[in-house]
């Protein structure tokens, strides 16, 4: 399946049309959203605060909006991800006997997500992902999504790559736990079809829940495990780079307005080399503002950067202190500002690790809400010597509910 150039710029700007056209929604990330996405339905109480505003959305819930490519610097600061679909609706009062009954078998249209993220950086790097993903609501309340989309990676020493994603996923509960599949495959324009698919169990421990539905402390256990392309760049693309991952993840509600999220990842990859991942971080809100502190790690067992395309540092450690303010501009916008100060060690040395974050979220109409945000850092994605490193990233997502 080869497309000419000027045949893709025409798909290309027809998605943007649809996506404009529509008001559908975004993401990694999502994009959605290998292992760690919640496309799925949410964990019955502990991720549902019973808040209407956003200050107070668990970690868990918005760091596992899209696929954990921590090594993005967007990744740094998981609370400006963007935010879940809202939490499902408390079953109705049935006090009434039905004087007809149904069969309510066929599957009902419940959302329509798309996902829209930008990446680049001083060196050239471009990575542009559009994703559209569907969601039904089966009979016996577990979710089925479709996903498909337009994604398009380059580099200035590369000839680029395009990429059509096609997955199916399913969601619901097994006893008291939320189980997450999908299987999809990612056709491209001049490299053989990829296979994929991913799976996440997440189990309540402890819950603790006011009588207004409000969360008040819980613990959440995950595991979660991927296989599929690695869409770092289009070298990893270029050199058909494949990765497998998994590993646990903790969410600690340590009450109303303190919560711990930390998550371990394993990753195994086709060209014999294999990672280390642990991300961890405490946040604290104060009313409209809040507070928190990131501590990441990164190792692997050989450095293929220059091979393989991806960076592959063996010892690669970031930490920092975060300040943030969310709050209504308007009663239709909310935005969420934050700024991260820290260090970044790569081998051996040390730098500073800045970044800074701005989302805001519109309410359309009663069913359609978009966000937009942006990001700017330096924590390094690749070994770049003796130059700085600088990437951004511009993010979008339409929400449509039916």
């Amino acid at each position: 399946m080869y497309f000419s150039l000027r045949q893709w710029s025409i798909i290309g700007s027809l998605s943007i049309w649809i996506l404009a056209a529509t008001q559908s929604n975004a993401a990694t990330g999502k994009f959605s959203l290998s292992v760690l996405n919640s496309e799925g339905e949410p964990t019955e109480k502990c991720l549902f605060t019973g808040d209407s505003g956003a200050s107070h959305t668990p970690i868990q819930q918005r760091v596992e909006q899209s696929p954990i490519l921590i090594a993005a610097p967007e990744n740094f600061n998981p609370s400006l991800r963007s935010p879940p679909p809202p939490p499902p609706k408390p079953p109705q009062d049935l006090s009434v006997p039905p004087t007809v009954t149904e069969s309510t078998t066929a599957p009902v249209l419940e959302s329509i997500q798309t996902d829209f993220r930008h990446q680049t950086d001083n060196f050239g790097d471009r990575n542009l992902l559009i994703e559209p993903t569907i969601q039904f609501r089966l009979s016996n309340d577990a979710t089925l999504t479709f996903k498909t989309g337009f994604n398009y990676f380059d580099e200035p020493t590369l000839a680029s790559i395009t990429n059509i994603p096609f997955q199916v996923g399913w969601a619901g509960k097994v006893g008291g736990m939320t189980l997450q599949t999908a299987v999809g495959v990612d056709i491209f324009d001049r490299l053989p079809p990829a296979l994929n698919f991913s799976a996440k169990l997440d189990a309540p421990i402890v819950v603790k829940v006011a009588p207004s539905g409000e969360l008040r402390s819980g613990v959440v256990l995950s595991a979660a495990l991927e296989q599929g392309s690695y869409k770092f760049n289009a070298q990893t693309l270029e050199n058909q780079i494949t990765a497998w991952r998994l590993g646990p993840s903790l969410y600690w509600q340590i009450d109303r307005d303190t919560s711990f999220f930390s998550t371990l990842r394993w990753g195994s990859y086709n060209d014999g080399n294999s990672e280390w991942q642990s991300f961890s971080r405490l946040e604290r809100q104060f009313g409209q503002f809040s507070v928190a502190a990131n501590l990441f790690t990164w190792n692997y067992a050989n450095n293929f950067e220059r091979t393989s395309g991806y960076f592959s540092p063996l010892d690669f450690l970031v930490y920092n202190a975060e300040l943030a303010w969310e709050g209504d501009v308007f009663n239709f916008l909310r935005c969420r500002l934050a700024a991260n100060l820290g260090q970044q060690r790569l081998r051996g040395e040390m730098d500073n690790a800045n970044s800074y974050q701005a989302r805001c979220t519109a309410k359309i109409s009663h069913d359609i809400e978009a966000d937009l945000g942006y990001s700017f850092s330096n924590v390094r994605n690749q070994d770049t010597g003796g130059s700085a490193y600088g990437g951004s990233s511009l993010t979008g997502q339409v929400r449509i509910s039916f």
